[in-house]
């Protein structure tokens, strides 16, 4: 089976110097290997492909055969790692808390122990006729959050 760590550090050497980060990197009993990478700018698939050559080059299949598959995070997988929620200020995200709630809001910013995130609350203030919606600022721990991920809206 191929070592995870020689694995991980071929990934590094390999995305050194550029904005390119590791979101996960699995490998199973078979030998089958992917590896999910993250940019704040995006990937395209000529980056992808470097990334696998510079591993295959690291790894000889005659030694030990294997299947290799590297690609960018998914648009609506979950946020597994701090860079894909810096990537995502800004942006509109759902949250499913381990409380229970589910949230749409938007990403404020980012820290060490969890993120910050705004949402709209109706609100009834004393004698008017109708509830004004106003925002609500919330920070959550990423211990506290079942799953986060970018929220696509088709406008």
């Amino acid at each position: 089976m191929i070592d995870k760590t020689l694995l991980e550090a071929s990934v590094r050497k390999a995305i050194e110097g550029t904005d390119l980060f590791i979101v996960d990197i699995r490998v199973s009993p078979q030998n089958e290997i992917v590896v999910e990478l993250d940019s704040p700018e995006g990937m395209d698939v000529d980056t992808c492909a470097a990334v696998a050559r510079s591993v295959e080059s690291d790894f000889d299949r005659d030694v030990e055969d294997y299947e290799l598959e590297v690609g960018s995070a998914g648009l609506t997988s979950p946020f597994k790692v701090r860079g894909q929620y810096e990537k995502n200020i800004g942006n509109d995200i759902e949250i499913l808390t381990r409380d229970g709630r589910k949230l749409q809001a938007v990403l404020t910013a980012v820290g060490d122990d969890g993120f910050t995130f705004e949402y709209p609350v109706k609100y009834k203030e004393p004698g008017a006729k109708r509830p004004t919606t106003v925002m609500q600022s919330e920070t959550l721990g990423f211990s506290d959050a079942k799953s986060v991920k970018y929220l696509i809206r088709f406008k």
